[in-house]
Formats: C-alpha cells, structure tokens, sequence
C-alpha cells in the first residue's frame, strides 16, 4: 500500500562514479521540483549523510549538468553501519544517519548506486525506519532485477574503443594484445566489449578458463596465419583449477582442487599478468593494456542520458505516490517498482547459455574453457 506522498526528499550517490550520475540526478530533481516535492541534495554518500552536509537544491544547480561524468553530490563508499572514522576505527552511525534523516524532516532518502549501495539503503531503512529508493547505476550491469543500469553504455564504449585502437598496432608488430577491463565478480563490460571489438579470447569471472585452452586458440590463429591475437580480459578472471598441496605435522595431506572465487583479487593488472605467465611458454611477444578509471570518466552517451532522465522521471513519479522501499527498474521499454528486498546485495551474473555467449562461441571467440570454435 502506498504511503502518503512525499514533499521532501533527499537524494545521494554513493559508491563507485560513473557516467549518468548527474543525468540521474538532474532527471529526478527536475520531475520531483515539478510534482512539488523539494529536493536536497546529501554529499559524498551515506558519510554526507551521516554528517549532515547537505543543501537545498534549485533548478540551477539542475542546469547544464545533462552531458557532464561524475557526480555533483560527490561520491563515497561509506556504510551508515560500519563507518570509519580516522584510521583503524569502524563505528554504526545508523542513528546519526536516522537522526538527520529527521532533521530534515525528509519523506523519503532517494540513493543512487549498485548492489551495495542498495544493500547499505535498505539496512538504513529496516534499522532507522526510514523511506528509501533506488536507482541503479554501475559500469558493470550488475545489478540484480533491472535490464541494464545507466553507466554501462558509456562504459561499453569506452572499452571498445580501446580494443579497436589495439587492433593497428597489434597487427603492425604481431603481437598478442591483452585488454584488462574492470568486472571482478561479473563479465557483462568484458563480454559485450570483446565481442564489440572483435576479440579473439575472452575471459570471464563466471568462466574460469584453462591456460592450455588460451594458448591452443592463440596457436591455431597463428597457423592459419592471423598476425595478431587480441584478448579482452575481465580483472575478476581466474584460472579454472588452483590445486594446492598442504602439509601439517610430518603428514601428507591430499591435494585439495578448488576453484579460485572471481574477486578475490583486484589488484589492477593481476589479471592480465596472470595470462602472460600462462602464455609464456608460447615465446610470443605480449602487451598488456589496463584501461582501469578510464571505464568511468567522461561524458554519458546519448543511451545512459536517456536511460537516467527516464529512470529519474519515473523515481519521482513514484515518490509522488508514496511508494517507497523500492528500486526502479528497466524492464523492456517501462520501468518498473522492484522491492528493494529482493534485489538488495545481488549480483547479476552472465548466465552460461546467454546468447552473448552463444554467439561468441559460434564465431570462434574462445571463452578460455575449450577450445575455439562454433559449439551449441
């Protein structure tokens, strides 16, 4: 049921930047200031928040912001719950947080992030008792319950790009070409960038690949006389096997196979260099690119304004109604209310039948876990 609707509302960016922030903010700044809602805006996150660093925001501040990257609000990736405060302390701030809240005598907190930030607002909300709503954003696509998130398009661009510069001098010098591209838990920029820029491998975190099967395709393209290889790797690929053999107490234990878990390191490059190590025995000359920021700066293309001002449109009609405790959501061509609890903290994964894959693998992209070639 719909609660009353709000006349005040306070509107943040919390975790990683990425394009489409401003159009986001400036899509529901300027439908809330038409449905008579006032707008505030809250810095840096859930921290701006918590400190309560905030100010009334006019239809100027609105202006001029449609085709800028980044935030104006600033941004953070502070939890209300676990704050930290100088160097080595960790503090709730829930109460703080829930306090300003009221201080500002706030309908409803308007939060605009990925999963985490979804997480972090609907702990607020079942703790402090308070309005939130969501709106999604990350370079990733990620986010649970929505078809795409706005930031991504940009993103998309951006690492294509890149791989099609790679292509000349990767040609010029026979080369093998490594692309690391950000996505350490899921492989939606990597998959869609790859195969965008022609790609001959690519690694995924939902596919741990085999070095011996990298190293086949790369062979193969060389014997049918392909001067270059160019591969798009996500920073959360991993190899498929990591056997360790551990001893204790004199006694020998079991090799014990497990699968390294995508994200467990992000170390810029580690990726990247990984696939060197395993293509080392190959005597093929190697570079390696790390786009890393870059993914994230710059003006949003046409798509991600589109889809921001729409899903910022849609917030405030929302918000008007008093529906709160929710995410929009693209699904199709509408946009539609998700209860925050079912897609709070959840990752949208590449599923291993998705016609990204299956297309990739029938044009010969190898996705590190056989060999390459057409396969159903």
């Amino acid at each position: 049921m719909a609660e009353r609707g709000a006349r005040c509302i306070g509107i943040l960016t919390a975790g990683g930047d990425c394009p489409g922030l401003n159009a986001a903010i400036r899509g529901v700044g300027k439908a809330a200031q038409a449905l008579g809602i006032e707008v505030i805006g809250i810095y840096d996150g859930f921290r701006g928040l918590v400190e309560n660093r905030t100010r009334v925001l006019s239809g100027d501040d609105f202006s001029g912001i449609l085709a800028t990257g980044g935030t104006i609000l600033g941004t953070s990736r502070d939890k209300p719950h676990k704050m930290r405060l100088g160097s080595d302390q960790v503090v709730d701030m829930t109460e703080a947080a829930v306090e300003n809240y009221a201080r500002l005598r706030l309908d409803c907190l308007v939060c605009l992030g990925g999963g985490g930030t979804m997480k972090n607002a609907l702990q607020l909300a079942q703790a402090g008792g308070i309005n939130v709503l969501c709106l999604p954003k990350t370079i990733d696509n990620d986010v649970e319950g929505t078809d795409i998130s706005f930031g991504y398009d940009t993103a998309l661009s951006i690492a294509t790009s890149a791989i099609d510069r790679l292509h000349s001098t990767a040609e010029s010098h026979r080369r093998v070409m490594i692309v690391e591209l950000m996505g350490h838990r899921t492989g939606w920029l990597t998959l869609g960038a790859g195969l965008a820029g022609g790609a001959d491998v690519i690694l995924l975190p939902e596919i741990p690949y085999e070095a011996d099967a990298v190293a086949e395709s790369i062979i193969a393209r060389d014997r049918r006389g392909k001067r270059f290889s160019i591969l798009a790797v996500a920073e959360g690929a991993v190899p498929k096997v990591a056997e360790v053999v551990a001893e204790g107490e004199g006694k020998k234990r079991k090799k014990d196979k497990k699968k390294a878990r995508p994200g467990d390191e992000v170390i810029p490059g580690a990726a990247a260099a990984r696939v060197v190590a395993a293509l080392e025995p190959l005597g093929l000359e190697t570079r390696v690119t790390v786009l890393g920021h870059v993914q994230r700066g710059g003006a949003p293309t046409p798509m991600d304004r589109i889809l921001a001002t729409k899903l910022g449109a849609k917030a405030a009609e929302l918000l008007a109604e008093g529906t709160y405790g929710v995410m929009v959501a693209i699904r199709g061509e509408t946009c539609e209310a998700v209860p925050l609890a079912e897609v709070a903290g959840k990752l949208k994964v590449v599923p291993p039948n998705h016609p990204l894959i299956q297309a990739a693998r029938c044009i010969g992209v190898s996705l590190g876990d056989q060999p390459s070639g057409c396969h159903s």
